[in-house]
């Protein structure tokens, strides 16, 4: 049986954070169960593009709509061997809600690996699973990782960064290196 991961994803999710690592990781043979607070299975989340056009921070456009394969309100923490917490703007709003938090904060409270690229690391601040942790993320997500207890790092776009079981990236650059080390942290165990 393959080891299943939870991924929590919002509306407005980047597009390539949320579609790449929800591929790649079936691709490997994980099982990927995608949630959303407020929808069940088979519904869909709008996704956005970011990108730079010559601005001093990114834009938003319009990406492709991704389908929920599994309901938020049934979700058990304890069937799932890690999680993943795509960027974008979906963190922002999604660490308003209180399930969403203890969900976040019960993988790194029974050691069990964790994965956020960009803004991801936005909702793991506000769940307060930071501390003492070194951590990567968008640089406009700099000032929270650090207010929240963590340690910021500055690493190129394509880099990512693993403490203990928590494994960061800043965007979407990243992926290879971000899943390569996530799937090695998760089949260490």
């Amino acid at each position: 049986m393959s080891k299943k991961i939870l991924m929590i994803v919002g509306d407005f999710v980047e597009d390539y954070e949320v579609m790449v690592p929800f591929q790649a990781l079936q691709a490997m043979g994980f099982d990927v169960d995608a949630v959303c607070p407020g929808k069940k299975a088979g519904e869909q989340i709008a996704t956005a593009i970011h990108d730079f056009e010559d601005h001093q921070t990114y834009l938003e456009k319009p990406g492709h709509n991704f389908t929920l394969n599994a309901n938020f309100d049934t979700v058990k923490s304890e069937d799932y061997a890690a999680l993943v917490v795509p960027g974008g703007r979906a963190p922002e709003y999604l660490r308003l809600n209180e399930k969403v938090l203890e969900l976040v904060r019960s993988f790194p409270e029974s050691d069990r690996p964790v994965a956020a690229i960009c803004h991801g690391p936005q909702l793991l601040a506000t769940a307060g699973v930071l501390k003492g942790k070194k951590v990567s993320a968008y640089p406009a997500c700099a000032p929270e990782v650090t207010m929240s207890g963590g340690e910021y790092v500055d690493i190129a776009l394509d880099d990512a960064i693993c403490d203990g079981k928590l494994v960061t990236a800043p965007a979407w650059p990243a992926h290879p290196k971000w899943l390569r080390t996530f799937v090695d942290v998760i089949n260490k165990g």
